[in-house]
């Protein structure tokens, strides 16, 4: 994280200039990533299963491949819950720190449950779109997630038990 900015940072009254130049690494690097790990662990240990749409017995991330536009969409958050065949897929999310969510997000996560739901691989018939953010979300997305049952909002007071 330090290495291409140390010279900078061993001069005297550089600080603040090597944060300034930083930060956006900092914010993409080390909290986007924490902050992924940290919606994980709350999806499997501490979210209300009602918020999840079933009980999560695994909880991971990974990569959804979209033929159509011959590219790869990422998953910050994939929880898998308990079933008997075919792998149970009950909620898929965005994790973003320092973004404020918007209507885009939601609609990513659309095409990608739309891609695991042709795939065949999982049960992905009930799964719900998860949106975490620690910024907030606009009042597009407020009022979509308002109308709609499949999409959950799960903003920072909710993820470290503030609600």
């Amino acid at each position: 994280m330090m290495r291409p900015v140390w010279d900078q940072i061993e001069r005297p009254g550089a600080a603040h200039r090597v944060w300034q130049a930083s930060q956006h690494r900092f914010a993409s690097w080390m909290l986007g990533p924490h902050f992924e790990q940290t919606c994980r662990e709350w999806a499997l240990n501490y979210a209300d299963h009602a918020v999840l749409g079933g009980v999560s017995a695994k909880v991971g991330s990974g990569t959804v491949y979209d033929p159509a536009n011959q590219t790869s969409h990422e998953v910050d958050v994939a929880v898998i819950g308990v079933a008997d065949g075919k792998t149970l897929l009950i909620a898929i999310g965005e994790a973003k720190w320092s973004a404020v969510m918007g209507r885009a997000h939601a609609d990513r996560l659309v095409r990608i449950r739309d891609l695991l739901r042709a795939s065949g691989r999982y049960d992905a018939s009930a799964t719900r779109l998860l949106c975490f953010s620690g910024a907030g979300f606009t009042s597009e997305l407020q009022a979509m997630a308002a109308e709609r049952d499949d999409i959950q909002l799960v903003g920072a007071d909710i993820l470290y038990g503030r609600a």
